[in-house]
């Protein structure tokens, strides 16, 4: 069997062995619930997820009480918007986002629709990138809430937060970011942007599964949500449930570890990267990259290569685990609605793939990839009566 190079690291990370490390005790000798504050097991557990909650807390510039615990993003943005449209007076009913979210933000405001909510889904430009503009004709009077996210799951791009952040300042308006793929990955400072509400998981950087936070602002504004889960008022009544001590624990390892390494490892990440995409681009120079160069993640690519179908390209990549989009998402045949938003045809659409490196990643990797890639693509392209066509037109 061939042993396949891990390339989708957008989907998720492998947990760090120095995460592993840390959460190990807290599955076992320090199994204590963190609500149990009448003996020394509670104690210890309570410490340490308090001891995490500082560090994340640290990492956005914010204070640890405003940091909730989750079960991942998907959840944080769920209490996010429903609770703070319903905890609203109802005079403000309408609600800012963009075409190329997540579904966790897209299906959430659908379902706000379906109660009375009106929705405004801004497109995007070419790059990926929403306009300043539009962001700034689509809040009026009544507009509660602004959810743009910070750093595509499938092409990477970077949208402008700081000036949305501003805007919203400066319009009284509410700005929630769903930072899942950016977080720790670059800095994020809440005050200094004007972010209101921020979502994260802990799988995107070398944490576990199934853990994840909401930073809800306590200070200038305070910000308002009904809660969504009941049964026993913990994390100060925002998220009732026992809470995952070993996988706190983890995210709050995971958050350190990636924090003092981020500078030296994004430039490596940046490296794989553009040795990845100059070798494509020289082998196949009608390769096109979604999205802006300039604002994206560093270690992320999507790439579109026409005449050539998406899924039948990942069939070819025997020891290349990489993806057509959103992990999300893929478990549907219709092409992505992000390379859609971008003003690609249907085809091109169904031509994409993403590459996305991570630490545990080499030159190697890279150079494997991008042979194998390229191979792949000759390849499918030679029995393409389509392909074959524009290459006989092209020097006829």
């Amino acid at each position: 069997m061939v042993e396949r190079i891990y390339l989708d690291n957008n989907a998720t990370t492998p947990v760090d062995p120095a995460v592993l490390g840390e959460m190990m005790p807290y599955f076992t000798e320090k199994f204590g619930n963190a609500a149990s504050r009448n003996h020394a097991f509670g104690w210890e557990a309570e410490e340490a997820v308090e001891d995490a909650r500082k560090i994340i807390a640290h990492e956005l510039n914010a204070k640890p009480r405003e940091v909730v615990f989750t079960s991942g993003a998907t959840e944080s943005v769920n209490l996010a918007i429903k609770g703070l449209c319903e905890a609203s007076d109802g005079k403000r009913k309408h609600i800012v986002t963009q075409v190329t979210e997540h579904k966790a933000v897209l299906d959430t405001c659908k379902e706000m629709q379906k109660r009375g909510w009106e929705v405004t889904y801004l497109p995007v430009q070419e790059d990926g990138r929403v306009s300043m503009s539009a962001v700034a004709d689509a809040v009026r009077g009544d507009t509660l809430l602004v959810a743009i996210m910070h750093a595509n799951n499938e092409i990477g791009v970077l949208q402008r937060i700081d000036d949305i952040g501003k805007l919203c300042r400066e319009r009284d308006v509410r700005f929630l970011v769903d930072a899942a793929q950016s977080f720790g990955k670059l800095p994020i400072d809440v005050e200094a942007v004007g972010i209101d509400i921020l979502a994260a998981s802990g799988h995107k950087i070398y944490g576990p599964k199934g853990v994840g936070f909401l930073y809800v602002r306590q200070k200038n504004p305070k910000i308002k949500l009904k809660i969504q889960m009941e049964g026993g008022g913990h994390e100060r009544g925002m998220r009732s449930g026992t809470l995952a001590v070993s996988l706190i624990v983890g995210l709050g390892k995971a958050t350190e570890l990636i924090a003092d390494k981020r500078d030296k490892e994004n430039a490596r990440l940046k490296h794989l990267r553009d040795t990845l995409l100059e070798g494509i681009r020289t082998a196949l120079p009608d390769t096109v990259v979604n999205g802006s160069i300039e604002h994206r993640l560093p270690h992320n690519i999507n790439f579109s290569f026409p005449y050539v179908e998406g899924e039948a390209l990942l069939m070819k990549l025997e020891s290349i685990a990489c993806s057509s989009g959103s992990a999300c998402s893929s478990a549907t045949l219709e092409p992505s609605y992000v390379m859609k938003a971008l003003g690609h045809s249907e085809e091109l659409a169904h031509s994409s793939i993403r590459v996305a490196f991570g630490r545990f990643n080499n030159d190697e990797d890279a150079e494997i990839a991008m042979g194998e890639i390229v191979r792949a693509v000759k390849s499918l392209r030679e029995k393409s009566p389509v392909w074959r066509l524009m290459r006989q037109k092209k020097f006829s």
